[in-house]
């Protein structure tokens, strides 16, 4: 564009000349060197103006797209690797597995000073966190509460993580009218509670015999929350039961001397105690021991109970509380009564002679209460008493066994069982009101 524009302004001076008609002879006596100052100050004075003014023109844009190879630096990325240990595994084999570095590894070892690694087992949850590709922190979660938090960043560390559990209190009131199981599952009462709420009454009251329609069943209990989430149902606080016009309560207490333990209004322990020898004037005459020769059949067959040598006739007591479950005869255990306890216990009395008059299932019997008396019914050498004690399905030998607690309250805690059990019972009035609304 420059280069036309020169040339067309030199034409117009070539132009000029000829057309004035200057003589050749008057510019060859010009001296050289002037007219070539004169020419070239000419010429810079012309181009600077056409710059300037080229300049000062707005041409108009063009898009211009320009092209770069950038490397793009993308941020480290959190990410989350999840394993659920096996049977056999141990550390040292996951954490190669997940590439943990040694150097990592050993220095994990090495912090793990109260040997808490240790308690790892199968089925436990392994998240190792990453920031990009560098391990972050290996977390094992043991349950919904507990977890061990192994640190792997700037700084190395192993300790047990706790999280906060908030307890949050529910009440409930409910009229049996099918079931007591089904009416409580109606009025959303968790699963757990409703087993618990018979176990707790099963001392006094039998959940097959005795359950009548319209008994009425009222429950407060706990619910336990993490972080806005539930993690499980908790212990019942209280509970009252009217069965047949009869009422039964049972206040959670912690006693000083027996732990948590579940007392009515006077103070008295809801579990019963039992009779270790449920007869009188007895001896042993054959341990428990699943290992024995039996006298009969002169084979090992395990002798699951006690043998109470007795004479024929003397009064078999009830060693607890209970209902009758069974009467009448079993193989070789001759006649035979069976009375189910509370807490899922079961005790057993055979080789008789007779029962009690008119005994019969369903029949309530109390502590020390005759039942039957001895003989030598079935497979027997001899007139005696066999005893066993039952732990859900379990014999086990009545001897030895730990029976329930059925101690009163701590009397130096006696005023503050009282206060508690006044704000139970405050607090299922109140919601009573409520409801009745």
């Amino acid at each position: 564009m420059i280069t036309s524009d020169i040339c067309s302004f030199f034409k117009c001076i070539r132009h000029a000349w000829v057309k004035k008609k200057v003589p050749f002879v008057l510019t060859s006596r010009i001296n050289s060197n002037f007219f070539s100052g004169v020419f070239f100050g000419l010429i810079s004075f012309i181009l600077l103006t056409y710059i300037d003014t080229k300049t000062n023109y707005y041409e108009p844009e063009e898009n211009v797209l320009i092209s770069e190879n950038l490397t793009e630096r993308l941020p480290n990325i959190n990410n989350k690797i999840i394993h659920k240990v096996n049977e056999g595994e141990n550390l040292s084999v996951i954490f190669e597995d997940k590439k943990v570095p040694l150097n990592t590894a050993y220095k994990i070892f090495n912090f793990d000073k109260d040997n808490i690694l240790s308690g790892i087992k199968p089925n436990d949850l392994m998240e190792f966190n990453y920031l990009g590709d560098k391990l972050q922190s290996i977390e094992i979660i043991k349950d919904e509460v507990n977890s061990i938090l192994i640190s792997t960043d700037q700084e190395i560390f192993v300790k047990n993580i706790k999280k906060d559990i908030q307890k949050i209190k529910y009440i409930r009131k409910g009229v049996i009218d099918e079931s007591f199981y089904k009416d409580a599952l109606k009025i959303g009462i968790p699963d757990s509670i409703i087993m618990d709420f018979a176990y707790i009454f099963s001392w006094d009251v039998d959940f097959i015999f005795d359950i009548r329609k319209g008994d009425i069943f009222s429950v407060i209990y706990e619910i336990e929350y993490s972080n806005g989430s539930k993690i499980s149902n908790g212990d019942i606080m209280f509970a009252k039961f009217i069965n047949k016009n009869k009422t039964y309560v049972a206040q959670r207490f912690y006693d000083d001397d027996q732990g948590k333990q579940y007392f009515n209004e006077s103070g008295d322990n809801i579990k019963k105690a039992f009779l270790r020898a449920p007869l009188d004037f007895a001896y042993i005459s054959s341990h428990f021991n699943p290992n024995r020769m039996h006298p009969i059949l002169h084979r090992i067959k395990a002798h699951n109970g006690v043998d109470y040598a007795a004479q024929r006739n003397t009064p078999v007591k009830a060693s607890g509380d209970g209902t009758i479950s069974f009467v009448g005869r079993k193989s070789g255990y001759g006649r035979t009564v069976e009375i189910k306890h509370g807490g899922n216990i079961k005790t057993l009395y055979a080789h008789l002679e007779k029962f009690k008059p008119k005994l019969k299932v369903g029949d309530k019997v109390k502590q020390g209460e005759v039942i039957a008396f001895v003989g030598d019914s079935g497979q027997a050498t001899g007139t005696h008493l066999h005893f066993e004690f039952w732990q859900g399905l379990t014999r086990t030998d009545p001897v030895k066994v730990k029976l329930p607690s059925a101690k009163t309250i701590n009397t130096n805690q006696l005023d503050e069982f009282r206060n508690l059990l006044t704000l139970s019972l405050k607090s299922l009035d109140e919601y009573n009101l409520l409801v009745n609304e």
